[in-house]
C-alpha cells in the first residue's frame, strides 16, 4: 500500500500557486495599493487585452463574477419575456439562474454521456419542441464546458445558426480549453468565464469576464456594468461635458472586476498554459491508472481539457466518498441535485423524452482532487486508494 502524504490533501491547492508565483503576487498587489486605482485602474485594461489575446477574441470585459458574465450579454441582445433560453440542467446554478433574471424561460437540455456536456439532439428537438408550442420565441443557447472541457461548439453552432439563435459559451470551469487549437469564440456570440479561487484561472475573490467579437456588444455590456452609463455609440451627436457615468442609458447594474483582482490574474495568466499542462499529466496518470477500476472521463476528439475536475463515474459513489475522507483524501460529487430537480427551476421547460443522462449521472460521478501542482507522491496515494475501494467492491 501506497504510504500517506506528509502533508494534509488538497482538493484544489491554492497555497502551492501562491507559494510559486510568491514575490509576483506580492508586487502586482502592493503596485495596486500604492497607486490607490483601486476601481477600473489600469491593471483592468491591461487583463482584458491580455484575456482577449489568450481567448482568440476580439475584446474582452471584466466584470465582478461569472454569473454577471452570463447575465451580462442577455441583457445586452434585449433578451426577455417571451423568449426561450436553452441551457443544461446538470451545471451549477449561476447557468439557470441568469434566465428568469431577465424574464426570459428556460428550457432544461440533457447532456451526452461520454464528456457530460450539452447533447446537440437534445438541444434540437427542445427547439423544436418550443417552436412547435408557438408560445416562445426561441433566442439563446448556453452551452456549459463541464469540468473543463469544451461542449461540441461546432454541431451546437450549427444547430443555433440553422434556427437564429445566438450561442454563449459557459466556461466558467473550461475556460482556457480548445477544440481542434480552437477556443469557443470561434463558434460562439460570445464567451463567459469566473475567476472564482477554485476555477482554472482563478482570483483571491470573485471576479469574471465575457469575451466577444462586437464592439457593439462590448460597448453595451461596458454600459451595463457600470449602471448604465453612456458610452462612445451613446454620446455621438451628443454635448456632455461631464463624466458620461452620470449620464444612464440603461437600465444597468454595478459589476466591475476589483483592480487587484486583475493584477494578481495578470500574473496568474502569464503560467496558465503551463499549468494547463500539467493538469493533463496530471490526468493522463489518473486514466491511465484508474480506466481498469472506474469508468474514467471522456475528452471530446481533438480536444484539450483545462480539467477544472477530474471526475469518474462509480455505482457506489457516495462508498467512494466516505473511504476516501477515512484516508484524508477529499472529493465532491458535481452535481447531486440536477437543476430541473431543484424548486426555485420547476417553471422551466425540459427537452422531449426528459433528462435520462443527467439523472444517471447525478447519482454516479465524484471528483477527486486535482491541481497542476499535485506531486507524483499524492498522486500515487490516491489512486491506490480509489483501486483498494474499487476492488473491494468487485470482490462482493
Amino acid at each position: 500500500m501506497t504510504n500517506k502524504p506528509q502533508k494534509p490533501i488538497g482538493f484544489i491547492d491554492l497555497k502551492a500557486q501562491r507559494e510559486f508565483l510568491g514575490q509576483k503576487i506580492d508586487d502586482a498587489v502592493m503596485n495596486v495599493v500604492n497607486s490607490c486605482a483601486f476601481i477600473m485602474g489600469p491593471q483592468v485594461q491591461e487583463f482584458e487585452k491580455q484575456l482577449a489575446q489568450f481567448g482568440q477574441a476580439e475584446l474582452a470585459l471584466s466584470c465582478a463574477n461569472g454569473t454577471d458574465a452570463i447575465a451580462l450579454p442577455l441583457m445586452a441582445w434585449g433578451v426577455g419575456y417571451g423568449d426561450a433560453v436553452f441551457c443544461p440542467s446538470f451545471t451549477f446554478a449561476a447557468t439557470a439562474e441568469i434566465i428568469p433574471w431577465v424574464g426570459a424561460t428556460g428550457v432544461f437540455v440533457d447532456v451526452l454521456p461520454d464528456t457530460y456536456n450539452m447533447d446537440p439532439k437534445s438541444l434540437e428537438a427542445a427547439i423544436e419542441m418550443v417552436l412547435a408550442a408557438g408560445k416562445l420565441t426561441p433566442k439563446v443557447v448556453i452551452a456549459v464546458d463541464l469540468f473543463g472541457q469544451l461542449a461540441d461548439y461546432p454541431a451546437i453552432s450549427a444547430i443555433c445558426k440553422k434556427y437564429g439563435l445566438k450561442l454563449i459559451s459557459d466556461s466558467a470551469q473550461g475556460f482556457g480549453a480548445t477544440l481542434d487549437g480552437k477556443h469557443p469564440m470561434h463558434w460562439a456570440d460570445c464567451q463567459t468565464t469566473s475567476f472564482f479561487p477554485a476555477k482554472p484561472l482563478g482570483c483571491y475573490g470573485d471576479g469574471g469576464a465575457v469575451l466577444t467579437n462586437s464592439e457593439t456588444d462590448w460597448q453595451i455590456m461596458d454600459s451595463l456594468r457600470i449602471h448604465g452609463k453612456a458610452v462612445k455609440a451613446d454620446l455621438e451627436g451628443r454635448n456632455f461635458d461631464h463624466d458620461p457615468k452620470y449620464m444612464n442609458m440603461r437600465i444597468g447594474m454595478n459589476s466591475r472586476l476589483d483592480t487587484i483582482q486583475a493584477a494578481v490574474l495578470i500574473e496568474k495568466l502569464a503560467v496558465f498554459q503551463d499549468e494547463i499542462g500539467k493538469r493533463n499529466m496530471v490526468a493522463a496518470r489518473y486514466n491511465r491508472e484508474l480506466g481498469g477500476n472506474c469508468i474514467v472521463p471522456t475528452v471530446i476528439q481533438n480536444g484539450i481539457s483545462v480539467w477544472a475536475q477530474y471526475t469518474i463515474e462509480l455505482r457506489n459513489r457516495d462508498g467512494l466518498s466516505a473511504f476516501l475522507r477515512e484516508k484524508g483524501i477529499p472529493s465532491a460529487s458535481y452535481y447531486p441535485i440536477p437543476m430541473h430537480r431543484q424548486g426555485p427551476y420547476q417553471d422551466f421547460l425540459t427537452a422531449p423524452n426528459g433528462l435520462p443522462i443527467t439523472e444517471k449521472l447525478a447519482d454516479v460521478v465524484i471528483s477527486l482532487p486535482m491541481h497542476p501542482y499535485m506531486d507524483e507522491e499524492t498522486q500515487s496515494y490516491i489512486i491506490a486508494s480509489v483501486k483498494e475501494f474499487c476492488e473491494a467492491q468487485q470482490s462482493i
